[in-house]
């Protein structure tokens, strides 16, 4: 079976030994006896702080600082999670409420397991997907995206800095936004494009105007195959620049699962100001429990403080992008000259847009010779769809070798002859 679907690494490529060596000097060969009595910081075993011990999170900080080239990260403006997936599900439980929140945007195509999370907090029939526009002045369709928010705004109260802040009777105020915005700005899954600067900019203009928070899933940054010096600003980075209101309206929502193995569950959400960041650490399961991965939140910032974190990053940056060239001189070799492709400049995916009039029938039958490829209908948004199984497809790089892209590619431009 060759599977282009897979998004996650070879598991040749998963740091096993480094990651076993720093459970063992975490469990074995330290033993925490300060933090018996310090309240934001807990020991590895023990139940968590609510957004995870103070100085992992000032590590992660400091650790994001310098892979930006940048300062002033506050790490009180962290929250630890267990991984991306779940760091949307909180952060939707978190700032959503079927009356206060009109509409979430999500970019389409979009990655495939998220709407999901749009369902669960009740927002079924209020979602709206906004194109990524490659060839456009912007990434994404910007001017379809301020319509349908000055649609939904109509009779609505005007917006300023601090509407929708609501008493909660155990928490303290929570804020709620009207709008919603997911998407995935550098090297996007699956469409592999990364955001410009003036969309950026663009973007949280709109979002400080009509009261909408952006959801950025920035997991891929630190696998750049172009050799720039910095990934381009996150947009929490552009809001704490000149934050205009208590919450703000970004969040980053990354991962460590892309970077050193999914299996830790570890992440990490970070926004312009304290405030909503304090929010997302007080839902109800982190209440309960602490932060939600305590012990590998302590291996994840040991592997960052001892460098053994940028290691495995460059070993995967190496392997990728031999990988990403294999995949697209192949794709120049045995499939249609017109084909089109996106992406391969960094990240896990390559979205390619074939000529022919129905994709569907060649990935169906290209599965019954094993090899498997992400047909573009697994990408729509719900409810408002694209038909981007037509013509469209998503490749991965991060699971099979190069031997084995080749040779999916090839039988894929046989059955499309």
């Amino acid at each position: 079976m060759i599977n282009f679907f897979k998004g996650h690494p070879t598991r040749e490529l998963l740091p096993a030994k480094v990651i076993a060596d720093a459970y063992k000097k975490i469990l074995l060969d330290t033993d925490y006896l300060s933090y018996d009595d310090d309240p934001q910081n807990q020991h590895p075993l023990q139940y968590g702080t609510d957004p995870g011990n103070l100085e992992i999170r000032k590590t992660v900080a400091l650790w994001v600082d310098k892979k930006f080239g940048i300062q002033g990260s506050d790490p009180n403006n962290i929250n630890l999670t267990a991984g991306a997936s779940y760091g949307v599900g909180n952060i939707l439980a978190s700032v959503t409420s079927p009356e206060i929140t009109q509409r979430a945007f999500i970019v389409t195509p979009t990655y495939f397991l998220i709407n999901s999370s749009f369902l669960d907090v009740g927002l079924e029939g209020k979602l709206t997907a906004i194109d990524e526009t490659p060839d456009g002045k912007y990434s994404i369709d910007l001017d379809h995206l301020e319509k349908e928010l000055s649609r939904y705004s109509e009779g609505l109260e005007p917006v300023h800095g601090e509407i929708n802040i609501k008493p909660d009777p155990v928490r303290g105020s929570r804020k709620f936004y009207r709008f919603i915005m997911y998407l995935v700005p550098t090297f996007s899954n699956p469409g592999g494009l990364t955001y410009s600067l003036e969309t950026r900019k663009k973007l949280l203009e709109l979002a400080r105007k009509y009261d909408l928070l952006l959801i950025s899933d920035d997991v891929y940054e630190f696998l750049d195959y172009t050799g720039a010096k910095a990934p381009i600003a996150r947009f929490n980075h552009l809001d704490r620049a000149t934050v205009t209101s208590t919450y703000g309206n970004t969040i980053s929502n990354a991962t460590f699962s892309k970077i050193i193995a999914p299996g830790l569950r570890v992440g990490w959400q970070e926004s312009a100001t304290p405030k909503l960041v304090q929010q997302l650490a007080v839902t109800g399961s982190n209440r309960s429990g602490g932060t939600p991965n305590q012990l590998s939140t302590f291996v994840v910032a040991e592997l960052i403080k001892s460098g053994k974190i940028d290691e495995i990053i460059e070993t995967f940056k190496l392997v990728y992008s031999e990988r990403v060239r294999v995949l697209k001189e192949s794709i120049a070799k045995y499939l249609p000259k017109d084909t089109k492709v996106y992406g391969g400049e960094g990240g896990y995916f390559v979205w390619v847009v074939t000529p022919s009039a129905n994709a569907y029938d060649a990935v169906a039958e290209l599965a019954k010779r094993g090899v498997v490829l992400a047909g573009g209908e697994h990408f729509e948004v719900a409810g408002d769809t694209r038909n981007w199984g037509q013509h469209s497809v998503r490749l991965s790089v991060s699971y099979l070798t190069k031997e084995e892209i080749e040779e999916g590619i090839r039988i894929w431009g046989e059955v499309l002859k």
